[in-house]
């Protein structure tokens, strides 16, 4: 196996399973602070345009925004001005968890990097931020 793919895989797995405990810890599943954080910059989103952001099927917004409706995090409402679309809308205890959950990732990220020096760090993220941009364009492509 390519030795980026498998390093990046492997840290990816390491890091998002600090993340979905953290998570947990807020009533949260797998995901839903990805899709709070789009409401606590978008509120009032759609299906569509949250799985646009986050590069998922609509579907799967729609099932997670169930959940979390059921939770009580966000409530569907129709469009004011377009009957057929549903708007997803945060409901007070979806905001109240902007900043604990921020704060929760604020403390994961401190804590993976604090084997890198303040320069490692910036250019971790300045070549992810390339590598991104190149897969991104990969999957942009027919």
């Amino acid at each position: 196996m390519p030795e980026f793919l498998d390093l990046h895989g492997r840290t990816n797995k390491a890091v998002r399973a600090l993340a979905d405990a953290a998570m947990r810890r807020h009533g949260l599943h797998e995901g839903q602070n990805v899709l709070l954080s789009v409401l606590w910059t978008t509120d009032g989103a759609t299906p569509g345009e949250i799985a646009a952001q986050l590069r998922v099927t609509t579907p799967t917004v729609v099932k997670m925004a169930t959940r979390m409706a059921a939770t009580g995090l966000l409530t569907r409402r129709r469009d004011d001005k377009d009957n057929r679309l549903v708007r997803l809308w945060l409901t007070d205890a979806g905001r109240a968890l902007q900043k604990p959950v921020e704060a929760e990732r604020q403390d994961i990220e401190e804590k993976v990097l604090a084997g890198l020096t303040g320069a490692e760090r910036k250019h971790l993220i300045a070549a992810l931020a390339k590598v991104n941009a190149a897969a991104s364009e990969l999957l942009a492509e027919p």
